[in-house]
C-alpha cells in the first residue's frame, strides 16, 4: 500500500501547495491529495491555500512535483452532488477536474453529496438528479480513464443502502468509492461493517481517527468532519483503523492510505504517519515508497 495525505492538514497553517510539497519530500511521503479550485481565490494567489487551482497548468504543475518525488493519488472536487445546484456547480467542476487530473497523470477524482437532506427535494428526486449527474460525469471519467470516486460524507452517502444504489449508478468500471473511517463512524456508522460491504470498490481510502470529545458530542448527528483535530491512533477510532488496514491487506487492496488530520503545521501530522508506519509494519503490509 501507499501512505499519502490530503493537503487540508495543512489549512489553519496556511501553507502553500508548494510547502505541502516540501513536508512531503522531508517526510520520505510520495503521495498527495489536495483540493481543486475552479476560478481565482486571493488567500490562494497569495499563497495561503493548500490546494491547486485548476488555471495552474497541469504538466508544468506535475514537472514540479516530480523534482520532490510526489505524485498525486487523488485530487479532491467534492462539491455536492445531491442539492439542486449539483447539475448547475458540481457536475462542471468536476468535468473540468476529470479532464486536468487526466493532463497531471492523476488516477482518481473525489466526489461526494451535502451534509443535510437537500431542501425542496424528496430523497428519491435527489437520487434521480445524483444518477443523472453521475452519468454525465462517467462518460467524461471513461473517455479520460480516470475514476470517479463517491466518498462517504454526507446525507446520503453515509448511509450503506443509499451508497449501494449510488455505486450502481452506472454500469462501469470508473466508479468507485472512497472510503473515510473518520466521516462512516462519526456519521454513527460502524467503518469495518461499512467497507466489509463495499470492499471490492475501493479505490482510495481516507484514514481518519476520531477524538473521544467530537464521538461523545457529535456522533450519529453529523455525517463528516471537516479536518479531524485528532492524530491517527490517539482516538477512539483507533481499532476501527487497524481492522479496516487488516482487511484492506487481506482482500489485496494496493492503493493509497490518505492521511486526513489536522497537521497543526506539522506535528501531529507526522505523529499520525509515524503511527501509521509502525501500524503497517506489525500488519506485515508492505509500503510501496
Amino acid at each position: 500500500m501507499k501512505i499519502g495525505f490530503h493537503t487540508d492538514a495543512f489549512n489553519s497553517a496556511y501553507f502553500s501547495f508548494e510547502k505541502c510539497l516540501e513536508w512531503a519530500q522531508k517526510n520520505k511521503v510520495h503521495y498527495i491529495e489536495c483540493g481543486l479550485i475552479d476560478g481565482v481565490s486571493w488567500i490562494h494567489g497569495l499563497g495561503y491555500q493548500p490546494h491547486v487551482a485548476l488555471y495552474e497548468d497541469p504538466v508544468l504543475l506535475r514537472q514540479k512535483m516530480a523534482s520532490y518525488g510526489v505524485q498525486f493519488s487523488q485530487v479532491d472536487a467534492a462539491y455536492p452532488l445531491s442539492g439542486k445546484d449539483g447539475p448547475l456547480r458540481g457536475v462542471p467542476y468536476v468535468m473540468k477536474s476529470i479532464q486536468w487530473a487526466h493532463l497531471i497523470g492523476c488516477p482518481n477524482v473525489d466526489t461526494t453529496d451535502g451534509m443535510h437532506q437537500p431542501a425542496g427535494l424528496t430523497d428519491e428526486e435527489a437520487m434521480e438528479l445524483m444518477k443523472s449527474s453521475y452519468g454525465q460525469i462517467i462518460e467524461v471519467a471513461e473517455a479520460h480513464q480516470i475514476i470517479i470516486n463517491i466518498e462517504p460524507h454526507g446525507y446520503f452517502t453515509t448511509k450503506p443502502d443509499m451508497m449501494a444504489r449510488m455505486l450502481d449508478f452506472c454500469n462501469s468500471k470508473y466508479l468507485r468509492l472512497n472510503m473515510d473511517t473518520g466521516n462512516t463512524f462519526i456519521a454513527g456508522q460502524d467503518p469495518v461493517a461499512f467497507l466489509k460491504r463495499f470492499l471490492d470498490r475501493v479505490s482510495h481510502v481516507h484514514v481518519k481517527d476520531v477524538s473521544e470529545s467530537l464521538a461523545a458530542s457529535v456522533r450519529g448527528h453529523q455525517t463528516g468532519i471537516a479536518v479531524s483535530q485528532c492524530a491517527i491512533g490517539d482516538g477512539v477510532n483507533t481499532d476501527n483503523i487497524r481492522q479496516c488496514l487488516a482487511l484492506l491487506r487481506d482482500h489485496g487492496y494496493q492503493g493509497t492510505l490518505s492521511m486526513e488530520c489536522e497537521g497543526q503545521g506539522g506535528p501531529m501530522i507526522e505523529k499520525s504517519l509515524t503511527w501509521l508506519r509502525k501500524m503497517l509494519d506489525g500488519l506485515k503490509i508492505k509500503i510501496e515508497e
